[in-house]
């Protein structure tokens, strides 16, 4: 009597080695598919978030102390896109692992998108702009089909017998799997495409502000004629642009208010046309970021208009025991500055509704933002302003205060080299050495400038105010051979810039600029 043999079925052990790699790519496909799909649905309709966005915003808010600084030194100013990549690369890394998985244990394809998903919907209830249920929504449809994409493209691509997987099989599979990939990276981008597109709204062209009390023009020399020195007022384009938000809040003025509550005798709430319609006034301020390196640029000066924020917090009537104003943006972000500083009737902090004649740009803040002469951006300058909440300095750390940096942040006197560009080649004869010099609120009394250890003073530009930067230039007579050039400030307090080198955290970058050229 023969003997029969019951034949079992195939395990992840009897495959070939090439089927879990096969099913890894399938995962890596179903995630693609996910994440595309979901790009896609926020660029289409409004109140979708940005799975990617906001898994990059929940990292940024969990940050430990120095987490910036690190990104910010590997990666300069495209840190964001670093992170959005990073994110994306770990999303497709999970899908191949969960890909891999699946091929012994099927169920983990819906379990391991299921709890990815989960946490990417606990990262848009984050997001004060997002709508849960279409958050939701998006999300459930996300992972519904990246575990479909990822089941059609195994149960194709892996083996259910013993053996070699034909050739043209093999070529079928790369196509389905990579066809796939392309098409959910075309997706991703055609919908991010369409968010950024929103976030140029119309309605900033749209946005009208009544006239302001008119500047008279710049004073006489109030700009040096030095090629390749920054200019006195930088164009919005090229202004600066540091924040948390990786994609920029979209605002609808219908629905935009101004809020003024805490410490306050009456809470008090304003539209964009009510704030419009209050006193306005124009000036040029200088600010700048506390994360600005020695001879770095993120530092600039424009010609604000808006209206004044003690006049805004006046109508709330500010109770006497507040010591800390907090600004909030839509986005959730806060900054907190004394009340004192905002108070002194030395400076004119406002509310900021145009920038260099123009509506003030989305990037820059659209509708309101916070500009407040002296005090660096990340205690200050609160962009899409939503709220101003009156409470005490020990009763609230504002967003940067609990990641290491110090919570009163006078911006410091520093001053840059613009000419020559560091590590060049300059031709010998005379020629200028130039750049720009700050200390908002307190001025720019004097600049030095070194040439091989001789200091010579440099000659300003006649300055706007004490809220804004000069431009200054010393000529030289330049020999062959290399030279090293570095400038100090003196403010006009008498304070002189120091040469002792610290980085930006706490509380800003010190030490002086100095850089070294070669003369042919």
């Amino acid at each position: 009597m023969k003997s029969i043999t019951l034949a079992r079925p195939t395990t992840a052990r009897d495959e070939p080695a090439g089927a879990i790699w096969r099913d890894a790519a399938a995962g890596i496909a179903g995630v693609s598919v996910a994440v595309g799909l979901s790009e896609l649905a926020a660029g289409l309709v409004p109140g979708v978030p940005s799975l990617v966005a906001s898994v990059g915003s929940a990292v940024i808010d969990l940050q430990p102390p120095g987490a910036k600084e690190l990104v910010v030194a590997l990666f300069g100013a495209n840190d964001k896109l670093a992170l959005e990549l990073f994110i994306v690369g770990v999303a497709l890394a999970a899908g191949a692992l969960v890909g891999a998985l699946a091929g012994r244990w099927p169920w983990l394809a819906a379990a391991g998108f299921g709890a990815f998903g989960l946490l990417a919907f606990g990262a848009t209830l984050l997001d004060p702009q997002a709508s849960p249920a279409l958050s939701a929504v998006s999300v459930g449809a996300s992972v519904w089909i990246g575990v479909r994409v990822l089941t059609w493209l195994a149960r194709r691509g892996r083996l259910r017998a013993t053996g070699s997987m034909p050739s043209w099989s093999r070529r079928s599979f790369l196509i389905r799997s990579g066809g796939v990939v392309v098409a959910a990276g075309v997706g991703g981008v055609l919908g991010r495409s369409l968010i950024e597109a929103r976030l140029t709204s119309p309605a900033v062209a749209g946005t009208t502000v009544p006239p302001a009390a008119r500047l008279a023009s710049l004073p006489p020399a109030a700009e040096l004629n030095v090629q390749g020195i920054t200019p006195l007022v930088v164009p919005n384009e090229d202004f600066y642009r540091i924040d948390t938000a990786l994609l920029l809040p979209s605002v609808d003025l219908a629905t935009w208010r101004l809020r003024i509550h805490g410490m306050v005798e009456r809470e008090t709430s304003l539209t964009f046309e009510q704030l419009a319609q209050l006193p306005l006034f124009e000036q040029y301020v200088t600010i700048a970021c506390v994360s600005n390196e020695v001879g770095d640029d993120l530092v600039g000066n424009a010609k604000w208009t808006g209206v004044s924020l003690r006049d805004v917090l006046d109508m709330a009537g500010v109770q006497p025991g507040a010591t800390q104003l907090v600004g909030r943006s839509v986005d959730g972000w806060t900054a907190g500055m004394p009340t004192a500083w905002v108070m002194d009737p030395a400076r004119e902090p406002m509310i900021a509704l145009r920038m260099n004649d123009e509506p003030l740009p989305i990037a820059h803040g659209f509708p309101a933002r916070l500009i407040v002469p002296g005090l660096y951006g990340y205690v200050s300058a609160t962009k899409w302003l939503s709220e101003l909440e009156l409470t005490t300095l020990e009763a609230f750390d504002a967003f940067w205060i609990p990641r290491g940096w110090a919570k009163e942040a006078p911006i410091l006197t520093q001053s840059r080299i613009d000419v020559p560009r560091p590590a060049t080649g300059i031709a010998a004869g005379r020629g200028a050495i130039a750049g720009v010099a700050w200390a908002p609120d307190r001025g720019i009394s004097r600049v030095e400038v070194s040439v091989d250890g001789e200091w010579r003073e440099a000659r300003l530009s006649n300055p706007i105010s004490d809220a804004t930067w000069v431009q200054w230039r010393v000529d030289w007579d330049a020999t062959p051979g290399r030279h090293t050039l570095a400038v100090r400030a003196t403010d006009g307090e008498g304070t002189v810039q120091t040469d002792q080198r610290t980085p930006p955290a706490p509380d800003g970058a010190r030490g002086h600029h100095t850089i070294s050229v070669q003369v042919g």
